[in-house]
């Protein structure tokens, strides 16, 4: 005779945490980290949090918006202030490097983050922080405004490819095909490939995007809105 089962009260079973904003984007931001960007799924979410998949869309309107707030709490460990003390240039590029740096590790939401209008709190806090490194630069206003969305695009479209390239077993290869042809190119058909080949691969990914950053700083920096005729 199979013995019968004790039935297990439900006062017993430890609480759940109560669901918030802050405890969907602190499990996103886990899965995240753990198993990557496309393991983050409403589903899998309603999963961890021990719920229906319609309840965590009273916390964020869609995937984008989770895809933001995922955004912003990474910014919450970007130092703005770490390079005090500098010229307000070289502050400027610090802070732009350790903001690409953050999102190489994380090239799927660099991709995701390049067609959104973030609108967190600490990234309205890095736009504060730049424009008033631009203010401190004396570049006009609207310089400075447009060139915020410069530079920080620039900053996430060089993330999300170097972390795709980063995760390809192919990019190595690719890289290495490029370079024998541009050192194969006949001279005579490709003069201008041929003068600037040995310089076309120099550098390092950090002297590069550096050398970028200060090029579009001092861009904007002399650079007035073109008006039509």
């Amino acid at each position: 005779m199979t013995p019968r089962r004790e039935p297990v009260s439900r006062r017993d079973r430890p609480a759940k945490p109560p669901l918030s904003r802050a405890v969907l984007v602190g499990a996103a931001l886990r899965i995240m980290r753990e198993e990557g960007l496309e393991r983050v799924t409403m589903r899998r979410l309603a999963t961890e949090l021990d719920t229906g998949p319609a309840s965590l869309y009273v916390y964020v309107r869609n995937t984008a918006e989770l895809h933001g707030a995922l955004l912003d709490e990474l910014l919450a460990d970007l130092d703005g202030a770490g390079v005090a003390g500098r010229d307000w240039r070289e502050r400027l590029i610090e802070l732009l490097w350790a903001y690409t740096v953050l999102l190489i590790g994380y090239p799927s939401l660099a991709r995701s983050v390049l067609t959104l209008r973030p609108s967190g709190p600490n990234y309205l806090r890095l736009i504060d922080t730049m424009l008033g490194l631009l203010d401190a630069g004396k570049v006009p206003l609207r310089q400075a405004a447009w060139g915020v969305d410069l530079l920080l695009q620039h900053a996430t479209a060089t993330a999300a490819e170097q972390g795709t390239r980063q995760q390809s077993v192919e990019a190595d290869g690719e890289e290495a095909d490029l370079a024998v042809v541009v050192r194969e190119a006949r001279p005579d058909t490709y003069p201008h490939l041929d003068r600037a080949r040995d310089e076309l691969f120099s550098g390092t990914g950090e002297q590069r995007l550096r050398w970028a950053f200060s090029a579009l700083i001092s861009g904007l920096s002399t650079t007035t809105e073109t008006r039509k005729a």
